[in-house]
């Protein structure tokens, strides 16, 4: 009977059975001398380190060999190697974690500089549905501008791909313009905080239109987040009707956004960059139109001169600013969202709304009570319980 090893290298191997013990001198197969010894039924072999082998043999006489892979009968050198108690991975997995942790630190950053910039526009200039469309206009000539340059090869898309799409603008350009309108009208901490509530509008919505169901650790986690909104629209010192219903149409928009993009865009090979590349082009001819008949040129080139005579040159900047870290932190976002998963892209996403309320606080120097910071804390954390409850 005859059992084979093969890839065995540098075994710490103990063979108690003497009449087994050989020198290391490697002799030619037909040089092997020929006998019989006898061993007793269970001869002891101890391998004191972990082996890797593929088609492992042991001869019923206590030789070990390998056979190679043309099937060779002869008798090979028995090479046993130790494994690596290091994961072999693990230069890859630190790499990618550094990598992750580098476009959550971007992303944060330049959502916190857009959200500044985007607030000194609308306090100087308030026409939110121009400002908006700008925003998409800057993203899609750098865009187009990428892929003319072969800076970015240019996705390759076809009819299908920009149907699927229509639905997924349509709802950005809702969710983008009501945002901005928000932000005219309230402080940036207060619209980031009804914000946060948008995955209770995701649940509403999933659940009542979709008819998925949760866990009720999902349906318990809404409780603070709308008690917390809830808690914080009462408490705000500039409440805004329309500031705070703007809020709540932008989140109401990118839920449907999310779902529309995770039903249409299945199977499309279009990578983050060029997917949301794509999506700015599209709600820039959507939102175009409804920017001109809602306020128009007439009212735009008013406020124009009034904002160069009240800020200087300085507004011009504000504004392309504004309109380049906006492009800037989507694309960021979604690029991100090819290296992790859904779940720590919503875990990032409630940090990023932390880092916005604290910074806008801070810099603009809104007035805070403690009541309405309990209540922006408390929707914070249901939001961050949302996110674990949805494993």
């Amino acid at each position: 009977m005859m059992m084979k090893i093969t890839h065995l290298k540098h075994p710490t191997i103990s063979l108690t059975n003497p009449h087994i013990l050989r020198h290391k001198s490697q002799l030619p197969t037909s040089q092997i001398p020929s006998f019989s010894p006898k061993f007793p039924q269970k001869s002891n072999l101890s391998i004191k380190t972990h082996l890797h082998s593929s088609n492992f043999n042991v001869t019923s006489n206590g030789f070990l060999f390998l056979e190679t892979k043309n099937t060779k009968k002869s008798l090979k050198n028995c090479k046993a190697y130790e494994t690596d108690e290091s994961n072999p991975n693990e230069p890859e997995i630190a790499a990618k974690k550094v990598k992750i942790g580098i476009y959550f630190a971007t992303w944060w950053g330049l959502n916190v500089v857009f959200n500044i910039y985007n607030k000194k526009v609308l306090n100087a200039y308030p026409y939110p549905w121009l400002t908006s469309t700008l925003s998409l206009a800057m993203g899609s000539f750098i865009m187009l501008v990428s892929w003319v340059s072969k800076i970015v090869d240019p996705p390759s898309t076809d009819f299908d791909f920009w149907k699927a799409l229509f639905p997924v603008a349509l709802a950005h350009s809702i969710g983008h313009v009501a945002a901005t309108v928000s932000m005219s009208k309230v402080a940036v901490s207060f619209t980031h905080i009804i914000k946060s509530a948008e995955p209770a509008f995701s649940v509403l919505v999933s659940r009542f239109f979709l008819g998925e169901s949760f866990s009720p650790g999902v349906y318990l986690s809404l409780i603070p987040i709308i008690g917390g909104c809830g808690l914080a629209a009462v408490t705000e010192l500039n409440f805004n009707m329309i500031g705070f219903v703007g809020a709540m149409i932008s989140n109401l928009a990118f839920v449907f956004r999310n779902i529309f993009s995770k039903k249409g865009m299945k199977g499309k090979s279009v990578s983050g960059m060029n997917y949301y590349a794509c999506l700015s082009i599209l709600s820039l001819v959507l939102l175009t139109p409804f920017a001109i008949a809602v306020e128009g040129p007439q009212m735009w080139s008013a406020g124009w001169e009034k904002a160069l005579s009240d800020i200087g040159p300085n507004f011009i900047w504000w504004l392309v600013a504004q309109s380049v870290f906006y492009h800037l932190y989507n694309q960021v976002s979604y690029m991100s969202l090819d290296e992790i998963s859904p779940l720590t892209f919503s875990i990032g996403n409630t940090m990023k709304r932390i880092s916005v309320i604290v910074s806008s606080i801070i810099i603009f120097r809104t007035p805070v009570q403690p009541v309405n910071a309990l209540g922006a804390a408390i929707a914070v954390l249901g939001t961050f319980l949302y996110s674990q409850a949805k494993r």
